[in-house]
């Protein structure tokens, strides 16, 4: 019994905040509750309906666009450095920590740091003053056609050393034997990159897919520290929680974060099914 006891603890914590909430949030989605009245009153389907019908409501969801393309980035930029660091690189230790030290901090504060590096007259404004590129500055939080880019750097960013992680320990799992045959038939760093390193980590790099476009679609706190969504930056995720907190429309912001739900386990898988993981014999 005392495995099962251990168990216990992590399966009460899963249950209570996990798995009650989502029985609940369900059965808000097919009410008209505003959060604060003890009565629900049953609506059915009417929350759905409204959400499918009103085009603003998944109109937010073109900004995840951003994020996905800079998922993609961040996702190239974590597998060559976990490659190149997988290897003799001097002080490789210190850059590990550097690359992965951004993901220890908490989302809401790297919202903050970054927005006083996009404020006017701020840290990027004066280094691209100090570099001669004055007319490369501009209101970086501030115009619609230039805030989703910023927002979506600062995820890279913020993203990237869990990334990176996953990919150095697969990396580093690969027998060295590989490498030291492949050298001697005569195969190049890209041969090696692209039959043993990027074929021997695919799983996790499929995860990593999955993880990414799933963030990307529910995307939250960066966009809500430095913005607020205003200036069209707005996700369906703050969005939600507008519709909620804002303007007292629990029982629609629960059925909008459902539709959310079905949407990221739609695309997941979708992504399994287009690129399954394949057992990948290294011996």
């Amino acid at each position: 019994m005392t495995p099962y006891l251990f168990l216990c603890a992590a399966l009460v914590l899963l249950v209570v905040f996990t798995y009650i909430p989502v029985v609940n949030m369900f059965w808000y989605s097919v009410t008209s509750w505003d959060g604060l009245s003890p009565s629900k009153e049953f609506v059915g389907f009417d929350n759905y309906v409204e959400i499918f019908t009103r085009p603003e409501l998944f109109g937010v969801l073109k900004v995840s666009l951003y994020y996905i393309g800079a998922s993609f980035v961040q996702i190239v930029l974590a597998l060559y450095f976990a490659t190149i660091l997988s290897f003799s690189t001097r002080f490789r230790n210190i850059f590990k920590g550097v690359i992965f030290f951004p993901y220890l901090i908490n989302g809401v504060a790297i919202g903050m740091i970054f927005l006083f590096f996009f404020q006017p007259g701020g840290t990027l404004d004066s280094a691209l003053a100090a570099v001669g590129l004055d007319g490369a500055q501009q209101q970086w939080l501030g115009d619609p056609a230039v805030v989703n880019y910023s927002l979506a750097g600062t995820s890279v960013w913020r993203y990237l050393g869990l990334n990176f992680v996953l990919f150095l320990g697969a990396i580093q799992s690969i027998p060295a034997h590989l490498y030291e045959a492949a050298e001697i038939d005569g195969a190049n760093r890209w041969d090696q990159f692209r039959h043993i390193i990027l074929s021997g980590i695919r799983p996790v790099v499929g995860l990593s897919f999955i993880l990414a476009v799933a963030g990307s679609l529910s995307v939250f706190e960066i966009p809500f520290v430095m913005t607020g969504g205003a200036n069209e930056s707005e996700t369906f995720v703050i969005q939600t929680v507008d519709m909620a907190f804002k303007y007292y429309k629990v029982g629609l912001a629960s059925a909008m974060a459902v539709v959310l739900l079905v949407i990221i386990l739609l695309v997941t898988w979708l992504q399994r099914r287009v690129a399954p993981d394949e057992k990948v014999n290294l011996a």
